[in-house]
């Protein structure tokens, strides 16, 4: 560990580190599906079709805003978050269909020192646990670390939501504690719990979703051979 003149440690030196790009507003494209940013007007009403196939409401539970009663409330809320630099919202589109199935956002960017978030994910009953949301991640991760160049990837989720982290898991990011009380939502508390990844961890990581994405790696049915962590951490 490096110290300073006086014996203290002390980070290790990032030699030639210069702020990084703010992420483009372009799409994302991988093999079975694609990112888009958020155009209300092109997305929105498949948008509305994919999220009511949650008949109980059970996305919203652990989202700041929704659910939403018609779709003339849902279309206003996109457009309230279409456009935006920070949050910076996706559709996520299917390949096969060409329909938008979900959404996600890079948030909190911090180029200066290479940290970015993303978050605001409302993967649809329609995308959830298939193959396209695995590689929506995927291809947002590209876009972190090696278009960008950030050095950290961050996902944050109420500490009660059990299916958030487990995904961040699955995903590869790395549980680094519980901030509690972080904040309100809903008139209710909130404990934050903090996942990370950063560009250390990508090379391992990508390699395991390479491996896993590969067609190899599912059946004729589509179902995988191998799972996305025994691939990235085996």
């Amino acid at each position: 560990m490096p110290s300073n003149a006086l014996g203290q440690p002390i980070g290790e030196p990032v030699p030639g580190w210069t702020a990084r790009p703010r992420p483009p507003l372009t799409a994302m494209t991988g093999q079975s599906c694609r990112t888009e940013p958020l155009d209300p007007a092109r997305h929105g009403h498949d948008l509305w079709r994919a999220v009511s196939l949650d008949r109980e409401g059970r996305n919203w539970t652990y989202l700041a805003y929704g659910p939403f009663a018609a779709e003339a409330d849902y279309r206003g809320w996109l457009e309230s978050m279409a456009g935006k630099d920070d949050p910076q919202f996706h559709a996520v589109i299917a390949g096969d269909s060409g329909q938008a199935v979900g959404v996600l956002s890079f948030l909190r960017i911090d180029p200066p020192v290479g940290v970015i978030e993303v978050g605001h994910i409302h993967y649809s009953p329609a995308l959830q646990r298939t193959p396209l949301a695995t590689e929506a991640m995927y291809l947002t991760m590209v876009r972190v670390f090696d278009e960008l160049g950030y050095r950290r990837y961050e996902w944050k989720c109420d500490s009660l939501n059990a299916p958030s982290r487990r995904a961040a898991e699955r995903y590869g990011f790395q549980f680094e504690g519980i901030f509690r009380q972080a904040t309100l939502y809903k008139g209710r508390n909130r404990d934050t719990a903090w996942y990370g990844m950063t560009d250390r961890d990508w090379p391992r990581v990508k390699a395991g979703y390479q491996a896993w994405l590969d067609p190899a790696n599912f059946d004729a049915e589509g179902r995988q051979i191998k799972s996305l962590a025994a691939l990235r951490d085996g």
